[in-house]
């Protein structure tokens, strides 16, 4: 309501009754009521599982086992470099909002401190990485990384853990197809 005939809403006190003060509030004043809740949001993923390979020269490291031949239980390098791909994921999962990583672990070896970091991680041949997310729902990622892994594995293996809300998910991937050029197979 205005009293002189412009389009801006006056305080209901300038000529209102308790009803138009209380209107007048809430359009200006929205209450918290009308926040989305993520918690009632439907667009939830749980329990993921990205994979893949390089596209990088590869050796395939024999058996001595016959058998072990025979089922495909041969070992396959790979020429990359563990670094790099380490930053390109954690710079990936910063983006998705999965700020604290938990455990950082090189051959077997936990890694403490990060002045040694770049050095241990450039000379190791696998790296396991374990990040949490605090968002709506507590969600753990699980990163390894191989040089050399067997014959039906992959060189990069993302677990997600928990629920993961459908937005998140997506800029991760969307970071690493960005980056790296993932083409998803089904």
């Amino acid at each position: 309501m205005s009293r002189y005939g412009s389009g801006f809403r006056e305080p209901p006190w300038v000529m209102g009754d308790p009803k138009e003060v209380m209107d007048w509030m809430e359009a200006s004043h929205p209450s918290k009521k009308d926040k989305p809740d993520y918690r009632s949001d439907k667009e939830f993923l749980k329990n993921l599982h990205i994979r893949f390979d390089f596209n990088v020269e590869k050796k395939v490291i024999k058996s001595p086992c016959m058998v072990c031949r025979l089922i495909s239980l041969n070992k396959i390098e790979e020429n990359i470099e563990l670094l790099p791909i380490t930053e390109l994921v954690l710079r990936g999962l910063a983006k998705a909002k999965f700020r604290n990583t938990a455990k950082i672990i090189l051959d077997g070896k936990t890694i403490d401190g990060l002045s040694e970091f770049a050095d241990k991680i450039s000379q190791g041949k696998n790296l396991e990485i374990t990040a949490i997310l605090a968002d709506v729902e507590k969600c753990i990622a699980i990163i390894r990384i191989k040089k050399i892994h067997g014959e039906k594995e992959h060189s990069v293996d993302i677990q997600i853990k928990g629920k993961i809300r459908s937005e998140i998910y997506h800029t991760f991937l969307n970071y690493l197809n960005e980056k790296i050029g993932l083409k998803e197979e089904t």
